[in-house]
């Protein structure tokens, strides 16, 4: 089993069995691989230990547990599996700046004034999602935003659905644009956590590199390896290089046809050069003379 299908497995493991008792042994036991080597590979792939990613999705559930259920937050904290009420308390301050019950407060009347229509308005106006904005070939019929239900870590996740049914290749994509000066002749990945719901055709994380007169260098959409149906959170990568050439790097998440994505806790970062890259072939063999002229072949 390859180590990034071993990672995958895994948390697809640890999503479906948060409300139970978890180790490190058997999650290992699961993808066939010795605890300590595991834990090391998990880490590097995923930026976190196996302890600390648990940690985090627990706290993220008692968060929707907070804000859309009325169990008490002891009753929260030990169905999280936390010692006691006070580590919880600890460990969700930490995370998401304020403890449990005033996040409950404060985040119950945002919602109740969203449901209510308040602020739909400015909703509107202003880009959903700061800092990030919407493609494709029929970015109309789609919609971005921000999901504070379906959510992997901290109190929001970003999303793309398809609002109408649609055409034979369309497609949208939710992504970012900058400069490439700071990562020339480094190797990047660019990694993040995705779920999705009734995927027809196919979604994907994407990475391109382009010089400055926009031919593309490097890219990776993800379509040798889609994500399609519905699938619970789980951790993808895209590493490419960025030649010295570099102008620009664009990154997303692309979604064709129907359904919707989820995305978060996505990571821009260098790696050294034993992370092997996913770009695709740009380039394709010549022969060495014409061929098949006569369309017999």
């Amino acid at each position: 089993m390859s180590t990034h299908r071993a990672i995958q497995q895994s948390i697809d493991y640890m999503e479906a069995h948060l409300e139970d008792q978890l180790s490190l042994e058997s999650i290992a036991a699961h993808v066939s691989f010795s605890p300590y080597h595991f834990h090391r590979m998990f880490r590097r792939q995923v930026g976190m230990n196996v302890a600390d990613y648990l940690r985090r999705r627990r706290l993220c559930y008692a968060a929707q547990l907070l804000l859309y259920s009325d169990a008490s937050i002891i009753d929260i904290s030990l169905h999280c599996h936390f010692e006691s009420q006070e580590s919880f308390t600890r460990a969700f301050k930490k995370l998401y700046g304020m403890p449990p019950g005033r996040y409950r407060k404060l985040f119950i009347l945002h919602t109740y004034n969203h449901e209510q229509g308040e602020g739909q308005m400015n909703e509107q106006i202003a880009s959903p999602i700061k800092g990030w904005f919407i493609s494709g070939s029929h970015p109309q019929d789609y919609e971005m935003g921000i999901d504070r239900n379906t959510v992997h870590q901290g109190s929001t996740s970003g999303y793309l659905k398809a609002q109408t049914p649609m055409d034979d290749g369309a497609f949208a994509t939710m992504m970012q644009q900058f400069r490439a000066d700071k990562y020339k002749g480094k190797r990047m990945r660019f990694s993040g956590f995705v779920k999705t719901e009734n995927v027809k055709e196919y979604c994907g994380l994407w990475m391109r590199v382009d010089s400055h007169s926009e031919d593309v260098l490097q890219f990776d959409n993800m379509n040798d390896r889609r994500i399609t149906g519905d699938t619970h959170w789980n951790h993808y990568a895209i590493v490419l290089d960025v030649p010295e050439e570099s102008g620009t790097i664009s990154f997303g998440v692309l979604l064709m046809g129907e359904g919707k994505v989820w995305v978060d806790g996505f990571q821009f970062e260098e790696v050294d050069l034993s992370v092997p890259t996913t770009s695709l072939r740009l380039d394709y063999e010549m022969n060495d003379e014409p061929t098949n002229l006569s369309f017999e072949e």
